[in-house]
């Protein structure tokens, strides 16, 4: 594939781009924030629908997997009956569903309806990203491009906190009820705003790649499902996540032999070609698996060991929506003034000391030293996310977009489910290891170990006798142990996390040098 971009018909949307952006945005802020939205709410959908908490999962997994198929054949669907209609049939779609979630009966109707939530929430990431890419002069791309990041970036922030709000305050159904006036209001912003390209327009290819579509949904449905329930069941101890293992193994070989054969593929792999995009997919991968990580793993910091409510946790990481969206201002700014490989290596930087600071956090943290890195990592999130989204495609011809933003956010996805599935793994076992270690030091040899004891359990038997007093002894300190085993735990996962960004920086000079150099497609 030639690495400099093929001139291209001038074209430029009737209406104003900020008026666009605008329209298609407000779907897909909407959308990502039902992605984070529901983790505060499943213990109350479970007591609300009689399911247990293991069972409450697959709402979350249900969405994931019907999320993930859809997101990489965006592209077919958009050129097979046209990216307006494809955008407007995914609103309704999604908008729809949230209303039969909010009024499902049991927990059976609420995982239908949320397959088919997932399926109208799929195409909005890709096709929002790509009507931005097509409605904005390449001059001011790195704008476009802020405002969607601030959607991508702040909603999973913000999805906790407005969830456990709703669900403090009216009912856990009204997390899927308040996507209705949104998504009716996105409907006819979108119908009056958005049009397609004349490429699009023109484009005839209608037939479905029906064995390359079963391929991706066995590859991605097996593969979503081993990454949710891997932990809940011991990952490969229990022989059916083997079994989802090998068939999303089995499915990803067949699905890429397919599409690389096949002379109507339904996702154009052969973009892999392109240096430019494929460093940037493994860099917003990356990126993927150290946001979700750390917005998984803190809420759960605070909780276990902190004592914060749910709503409290998702106060104390909401600044990190301020930093996101001064990040998203400033870094949209910088684009257009220095090399972009240099703001996602900064943005990298950024990333790993938040990282290290959580890192090093301890069981009397202060909220001001809760916030700060919170804040940090919020502005280095746009920062490396903005100049990847532009980078992806500043070297693909015009009609490569759509299957490169379908990829592009796919892959962020399957990033952001490694990252959760990670730190819900290691958290246990390595919590589990030092809990092996600290137990040595609790002997009865140990001064300090004894000397505490006898401390503790003074105190309590001048309340509850020396009996009582012994045994609740050993409760608090063995509470101790349990509590710093963790700590620990979370402490060696966040500096893991951090460093992942240091190890990603050298990558960002792998981009091109300088975008305004490259040249950006010409779709003014």
């Amino acid at each position: 594939m030639d690495s400099q971009p093929t001139p291209e018909i001038p074209w430029k949307p009737r209406h104003n781009p900020w008026i666009i952006a605008l329209s298609v945005m407000l779907a897909t802020f909407m959308e990502v924030l039902d992605t984070t939205i529901l983790n505060v709410a499943l213990p109350y959908i479970a007591g609300g629908l009689s399911a247990s908490n293991s069972q409450a999962t697959w709402v979350l997994t249900s969405y994931l997997v019907s999320n993930a198929v859809v997101l990489p054949m965006t592209d077919w669907l958009g050129r097979t009956f046209g990216r307006k209609r494809l955008l407007l049939a995914c609103i309704s779609l999604f908008t729809i569903s949230s209303v039969m979630c909010g009024g499902a009966p049991n927990l059976g109707a609420l995982i239908f309806a949320r397959v088919l939530q997932g399926a109208g929430g799929g195409g909005l990431q890709p096709i929002s990203q790509a009507i931005l890419l097509e409605s904005f002069p390449p001059e001011k791309r790195g704008q476009a491009m802020g405002l969607f990041a601030l959607g991508v970036v702040v909603a999973p922030i913000l999805g906790p906190v407005f969830g456990g709000w709703l669900t403090d305050n009216l009912n856990w159904r009204w997390c899927f009820f308040i996507n209705l006036p949104v998504g009716i209001f996105a409907i006819i912003a979108s119908y009056f705003t958005v049009e397609d390209p004349p490429y699009l327009r023109r484009n005839s290819e209608k037939k479905l790649d029906i064995l390359g579509f079963s391929f991706l949904c066995l590859w991605l449905g097996c593969l979503q499902v081993l990454l949710d329930k891997g932990q809940e069941d011991n990952w490969f101890d229990a022989i059916w996540l083997r079994w989802m293992g090998g068939l999303s193994l089995f499915g990803m070989i067949c699905f890429i032999f397919r599409e690389l054969k096949t002379p109507n593929p339904l996702v154009d792999l052969r973009i892999f070609k392109d240096k430019n995009f494929t460093v940037a997919v493994f860099e917003v991968f990356i990126v993927g698996v150290v946001l979700y990580a750390t917005l998984s793993g803190l809420p759960l910091f605070l909780q276990t060991l902190i004592s914060y409510t749910a709503y409290q946790s998702g106060l104390a990481i909401s600044p990190r929506g301020i930093g996101a969206v001064a990040g998203a201002m400033i870094a949209g700014r910088l684009l257009g003034l220095i090399s972009g490989r240099l703001i996602v290596a900064l943005g990298f930087i950024f990333l790993a000391i938040s990282s290290f600071q959580i890192g090093f956090f301890n069981l009397e943290i202060a909220k001001l030293n809760i916030i700060i890195p919170n804040i940090i990592n919020g502005i280095g999130a746009p920062f490396v996310f903005i100049p990847l989204t532009t980078a992806a495609v500043i070297t693909l011809k015009q009609e490569q977009i759509g299957a490169a933003t379908g990829l592009f956010n796919l892959f962020r996805n399957i990033g952001g489910s490694i990252g959760t599935s990670m730190v819900q793994t290691f958290i246990q076992r390595l919590a589990q290891a030092h809990q092996i270690i600290l137990v040595g030091y609790y002997t009865p040899d140990n001064l300090n170990y004894l000397s505490r004891f006898s401390g503790i359990e003074s105190y309590l038997a001048m309340h509850n006798g020396s009996v009582q007093g012994a045994s609740q002894a050993l409760k608090v300190l063995y509470s101790t142990l349990t509590n710093q085993a963790n700590l620990l735990a979370y402490m060696e996962i966040f500096q893991v996390m951090g460093w992942i960004c240091v190890f990603s920086i050298p990558l960002a000079f792998l981009l091109a040098k300088d975008s305004k150099k490259t040249g950006p497609i010409a779709m003014h």
